[in-house]
């Protein structure tokens, strides 16, 4: 007899791909419809029994509903108001200082250029030429330090 060797399947499994057993889901999914029956019982027995008590109940949320529609209206208003003002500051104040700073850039930038051009070159030029002059003459008379006598 031969051994035959199966090849073994390792699954790696990272914490964002941890799988919900089937049990859970099936467990929430028969509690939620319970829930949804009890509540449904409980509308309708209250319905038939206590019919005045659950309209005064119904009213207030009705009157709290249309309350809170007015707040998110308000709310919405206010955000339009403040998007204007965003929009208006934006345009307003923020594209000048950007224009000027551009502005402000293209100057610098043409000092820059003529600064290079008459004084950084020319001094650059000059201190070549005074460089080569030095070391021309060390090369025809020597080192001046070392002629010294001490």
């Amino acid at each position: 007899m031969t051994a035959t060797t199966q090849p073994t399947v390792t699954t790696t499994e990272t914490p964002s791909e941890k799988v919900v057993p089937t049990g859970y889901v099936v467990g929430g999914v028969i509690a939620l419809v319970v829930v949804l029956a009890l509540v449904t019982w409980l509308v309708i027995w209250l319905a038939n029994n206590y019919a005045s008590q659950l309209e005064a109940i119904r009213d207030i949320f009705i009157i709290m509903l249309a309350l809170s529609s007015c707040g998110v209206l308000l709310v919405g208003i206010l955000s339009v108001i403040m998007l204007v003002r965003l929009i208006n500051m934006l345009e307003f104040e923020i594209k000048p200082i950007l224009e000027k700073t551009q502005e402000t850039i293209g100057t610098v930038q043409g000092t820059t250029r003529f600064v290079s051009q008459n004084v950084v070159k020319p001094t650059i030029t000059l201190t070549g030429y005074a460089a080569g002059l030095t070391a021309g003459l060390r090369t025809l008379f020597g080192n001046p330090k070392r002629n010294l006598p001490d």
